[in-house]
């Protein structure tokens, strides 16, 4: 590893040993802790699926992978290996910690030889009514290969036994936690409540399932495959866009296995044989683990207990400058309006789409949809512009990943209603979030745009903080309609002077405001860089920030995830400061402000200052030029650094410390919401 670039494979596992620490913080609520293990597990998957298959691919360039990655992917595996292994004991000692605090507060959970005889009863009924129709076994040859087992699903490694014999017979049954609940509560027995996972229900009633068997005793052991989730999609002009990523979707059921976890308390034998039949090398990820896995569903654990297991509910800050029941449209033209989420209500989006849909001058709707929520008020709303007569084209990502098929089915069902659905941009990810509302009056013309840092979705808006800019200035609507002719037209080029396009202006962009600070610096005057954003793994602009350093730019910067720039390090980093913040809400805004010789630019922005995003996505990053918002926006990024409670220093180690406590206890998102809710307060 070099010392001045870390991997951004090994930052990110350092990432999410920050979610693990919540999952592990006593002063977190009890049922949220068991819900970071959720995130912390479902985070993982989707790392092996992704990072670690993008690493197997690249060994098989051999000396070349080096040269692709900038670094060795053979070490980095064997570092990734031991670090998941440490963290995998961590996860397990938490784990077994939050099992004995829910007992503490008579919350039992219970496997199958636990169970009291009217438990009993009740997982019988469930068992026959609920689960056995659901499974379907397969049972093991020893010289047939294995069934393509579902990607990311949990299965039941069973050995069949005749008591007294060497008679076995072995076989795989997968947990159907796609359509049954992975945690059942049971009944109440005084004032103890109880909870089985759906493992153990079918554990208790294998006999049932192999009656037909001459055995007598079961065992079953949880194992997981996690396989390479990377999309290939070939250049044949002659099938269209749909039928390539729909080709390509099946074809990742079939990927390559990158991970294989498995109860360590499986007997060798059984062992053996599955790695053998999965072609796991000596090379590969095996991870030995408890009895139960995939417990990223700790995300949707059922809602028992007390209030006090609880984060309190969030009361959205109502913005100063819309109200309830007047036109948001008209509010927007009088002022730019910027909304930070999950603090205030994605409601006002929404109401915004309504009221575009039923206004009769809105002649045209346009908008990008990446992500996507399960029941989707913005499709509704551009369903019903369209059933009213407006013109509504949508961009829709087909490649926004593990969205993909939903957002086929959305687009098939956008275009049912008339409305025109643009399938992104072949060879590149469509990651903006905009939207363009025209309004035409007495032959005059009215545009409102609508630019993001995170999806147009009311799920993540809870969630997720974003920042979300309304606004009618013709610097910027002018050339948000130029982005979509780009979609529209043939993917015409423009000129843009005020918003910054991926893939064809950041990187020069930010490399000439880094330039700019360097010089400022070296003449003397004040200069500073302060970044908010969830990734920073371009090398040239992390050269490009210990330049700046080096010249005596003041550098802030808060990072949610991968991180390869070095802070602190004598003559190249001293003056770079960063820290990471894992809290209750999902930090994803991306906020960029830099010094300018005293007449501060800032910017929000769709994309991280990573290679993908700088040079294969179209991203946009917007200029802020209402003075009161860019004073708001500074704010917001002084509260977030000032952060003592939920910050983490981001050092050269991967330490993950917390920040130093204050006297007082300064936790940045209890801060934001108490600033929005003043506007006039002051942080310091």
């Amino acid at each position: 590893m070099s010392k001045t670039y870390t991997p951004k494979e090994i930052s990110w596992l350092s990432f999410n040993e920050r979610v693990l620490q919540e999952a592990e913080n006593k002063e977190v609520p009890l049922i949220e802790r068991f819900k970071f293990l959720g995130i912390y597990s479902n985070n993982l998957d989707e790392y092996f699926r992704v990072r670690v298959a993008t690493l197997k691919r690249l060994l098989e360039l051999g000396s070349k992978a080096k040269n692709v990655l900038g670094y060795n992917p053979k070490s980095t595996l064997k570092d990734v290996q031991e670090i998941v292994l440490s963290q995998n004991a961590r996860f397990e000692k938490i784990y077994t910690s939050l099992i004995r605090e829910l007992d503490s507060h008579n919350i039992h959970f219970v496997n199958e030889k636990q169970l009291s005889p009217e438990h009993t009863e009740f997982i019988r009924n469930y068992f026959i009514t609920e689960v056995r129709a659901r499974l379907m076994p397969y049972i093991i040859e020893s010289d047939a290969e294995l069934p393509n087992l579902t990607e990311d699903a949990i299965y039941l490694a069973i050995i069949l036994h005749k008591k007294g014999t060497d008679k076995k017979r072995y076989a795989l049954l997968e947990v159907p936690t796609d359509v049954l609940p992975r945690f059942i509560v049971l009944p109440e027995i005084g004032d103890d409540k109880y909870i089985i996972y759906l493992d153990d229900v079918i554990r208790f009633g294998l006999r049932d399932i192999f009656f037909i068997f001459d055995f007598d005793d079961f065992s079953a052991y949880t194992i997981k495959l996690t396989k390479d989730a990377e999309l290939e999609i070939a250049d044949d002009i002659l099938e269209s866009y749909i039928e390539k990523l729909s080709r390509s979707l099946h074809q990742r059921k079939w990927g390559n296995p990158v991970r294989f976890i498995y109860d360590r308390k499986m007997p060798d034998e059984l062992l053996k044989m599955l790695t053998k039949k999965l072609n796991f090398g000596p090379d590969d990820v095996v991870i030995p683990a408890e009895r139960y896995h995939n417990l990223k569903d700790f995300m949707r654990f059922p809602r028992l207990g007390k209030k006090k297991f609880y984060y309190d509910p969030v009361v959205a800050v109502p913005h100063k400058d819309i109200q309830q029941g007047k036109s948001i449209l008209s509010a927007v033209k009088r002022k730019d309006i910027m909304l930070h989420f999950p603090y205030h209500s994605f409601d006002h989006f929404i109401d915004l789409l309504r009221e575009a849909s039923i206004d009769p001058y809105v002649t045209s709707i346009q908008i990008t949809l990446y992500r996507l929520a399960r029941n989707s008020s913005v499709i509704n709303a551009l369903l019903n512009a369209a059933r009213n007569g407006k013109h509504v084209t949508t961009v829709v990502e087909l490649q926004a990943r593990f969205d993909e098929e939903a957002n086929i089915l959305w687009g098939n069902r956008l275009q049912e209603e008339g409305v025109k659905v643009i399938y992104g941009v072949p060879g590149l990810k469509v990651h903006a979030k905009l939207l363009l509302i025209t309004r035409v009056k007495n032959d005059i013309t009215q545009r409102y745009s609508a630019i993001g840092t995170g999806n147009f979705n009311e799920d993540t808006a809870r969630i997720y903080t974003d920042h979300l800019l309304f606004t009618t200035n013709l610097k910027i609507t002018n050339e948000v309609q130029k982005a979509f002719n780009f979609f529209n037209v043939n993917y015409k080029k423009d000129n843009y002077y005020h918003l910054v396009l991926s893939p064809f202006a950041l990187r020069n962009k930010i490399n000439l405001l880094i330039e700019n600070e360097i010089r400022n610096a070296r003449e003397g005057k004040d200069a500073y860089i302060y970044l908010k954003i969830n990734n920073l793994t371009d090398s040239e602009i992390v050269n490009n920030l210990y330049e700046a350093s080096a010249a005596g730019v003041n550098i802030k910067l808060i990072i949610r995830g991968m991180f390869s720039l070095v802070p602190g390090m004598k003559d190249i980093s001293e003056n770079i400061k960063a820290i990471g913040i894992v809290d209750r809400f999902l930090e994803h805004s991306r906020l960029m402000i830099f010094c300018n010789g005293g007449n501060e630019e800032c910017y929000i922005s769709s994309a991280d200052l990573m290679t993908r995003n700088i040079e294969h996505r179209i991203e946009v990053t917007c200029p802020v030029f209402d003075k009161n918002i860019r004073s708001e926006l500074k704010k917001i990024f002084n509260i977030l650094w000032h952060d003592n409670v939920k910050a983490r220093k981001l050092d050269p180690g991967l330490s993950n410390k917390f920040v130093k406590p204050g006297k007082i206890p300064f936790q940045a998102q209890v801060e934001m919401y108490n600033f929005l809710n003043k506007p006039k307060g002051k942080v310091s």
